[in-house]
């Protein structure tokens, strides 16, 4: 048995349908008294709803969080919540507004709630990431991390096909690379397996009978497992990839990584043979060659574009990618190597089968 260290991340979980009615008591349970609620401009009718749930205890509602948190919005933010008076926030959604409510929790340490309506995973991490003249930046601060998340399955029957297919790929993600990262540790390895298998069986069962609540609740259990993993060890080459082509040319989030988790995966499958092999056992397969080209396969099943050019990367951004991306890298298994990697987002330009 090798040395690691596992630390876990303090939080509390409410999980189960119908648990949203329980928001007015965690609320309190956290000693606040103005609970400013959070959400994109799509979902300020849920953001209203919740507001109304939690009566006396709401200072309103600010409906503004948008895609990779830029810093001007982060501040309008906090301005807002300021004026408002607001003791603490309820971000309701996925991780554009987890990561707003995230953005003021930075400067106030002021506590988040946070009611998951996707599987971005964003709910259980202390990371946090603003965008600020085309560059995305992240870091880590536990004053980020959200006391309590409330995750109710019911929440999530709304949220498009599409969308939802997406948003589990991108968490994933988190548990794919959680297996190979540089500070892994059996105890989130585990969580991470266990993820992907449960993500891998779920999705198929939502994009095929949407109102499936049992298969809605699988994949947010996988999600929430996923965020654990990202919580608590490091990302590698997937997450910087898709941090630069996200803050860089603004491409969907969660499309973006699952796009490119075939391409990562297969990247660094020769270097990290074990920890491949078990996510190619939680898909189906046996080898760690078999990871990328089933994780394709499994895009395919769930609808999702293949080609970075459908997600609007420009053909002529894919240098500059490259470049960034090996750019102060992320720890990887395989050495980042800029001809590697720029062939690498070539394929997936094109939307090509990895292996």
């Amino acid at each position: 048995m090798d040395s690691f260290v596992y630390q876990a991340a303090p939080s509390r979980v409410v999980f189960g349908p119908g648990r949203l009615a329980q928001l007015p008591d965690e609320v309190k349970r956290l000693g606040a008294r103005r609970a400013l609620v959070l959400t994109t401009p799509e979902q300020r009718p849920l953001g209203e709803r919740v507001a109304a749930l939690l009566g006396d205890c709401s200072a309103g509602v600010y409906s503004e969080a948008v895609m990779h948190v830029p810093v001007e919005v982060a501040q309008a933010a906090r301005d807002e919540a300021a004026r408002l008076g607001a003791d603490s926030y309820v971000a309701v959604g996925g991780g554009s507004t987890i990561g707003l409510g995230k953005a003021i929790a930075l400067v106030s340490g002021e506590p988040i709630i946070a009611v998951p309506t996707t599987y971005a995973g964003s709910e259980v991490t202390p990371i946090y990431g603003m965008t600020e003249g085309r560059l995305k930046t992240t870091g880590r601060d536990l004053r980020v991390l959200p006391r309590t998340v409330v995750y109710d399955p019911e929440l999530t029957l709304t949220l498009p096909v599409g969308i939802s297919a997406a948003s589990g790929m991108n968490a994933m993600a988190h548990a794919l690379e959680a297996l190979y990262a540089q500070d892994a540790n059996p105890i989130v390895s585990l969580m991470a397996e266990e993820s992907i298998r449960a993500l891998a069986a779920a999705l198929p069962a939502v994009v095929s009978h949407p109102d499936d609540l049992g298969a809605r609740g699988k994949a947010l259990y996988g999600a929430w497992l996923a965020g654990v993993c990202l919580g608590n060890v490091g990302m590698a080459l997937h997450h910087k990839l898709c941090h630069t082509l996200g803050g860089t040319f603004n491409l969907p989030h969660a499309q973006t990584h699952a796009a490119m988790l075939p391409h990562t995966a297969h990247y660094n499958h020769a270097a990290a043979p074990e920890a491949l092999a078990r996510v190619a056992r939680a898909l189906g397969g046996e080898r760690a060659a078999d990871a990328g080209p089933l994780l394709f396969r499994l895009n395919q099943t769930l609808g999702i574009p293949a080609a970075l050019a459908d997600l609007g990367m420009p053909e002529d951004g894919l240098d500059e990618a490259a470049t960034l991306a090996c750019t102060n890298p992320y720890y990887n298994p395989r050495p980042i190597e800029r001809d590697a990697i720029r062939a690498l987002l070539g394929r997936a330009w094109h939307g090509e089968n990895p292996a």
